[in-house]
């Protein structure tokens, strides 16, 4: 293994560990479904998710799954 393939396979892992705890950090889509109506996009949260914390991590989440699969596709280039 040539020390490129090392150096990012140390950093695929590393982007795996964050990836998991990004997902854990979310919180459940069946979570406000208490409400009479059943939607909260007509709620001021509903219309600004994407401002919101939750917003920005699941922003996140999806920045480092297109990260992820891209680098095990180089690895696998790297490695055959």
């Amino acid at each position: 293994m040539s020390t490129l393939t090392i150096v990012l396979s140390v950093v695929y892992v590393i982007l795996a560990l964050i990836l998991i705890t990004a997902v854990m950090l979310q919180e459940g889509k069946s979570a406000g479904l208490g409400t009479l109506s059943g939607s909260n996009s007509d709620t001021f949260w509903g219309k600004n998710k994407t401002y919101s914390l939750e917003g920005q991590l699941e922003k996140f989440t999806k920045i480092l799954a297109v990260l992820f699969i891209v680098l095990a596709v180089v690895l696998v280039v790297l490695i055959k």
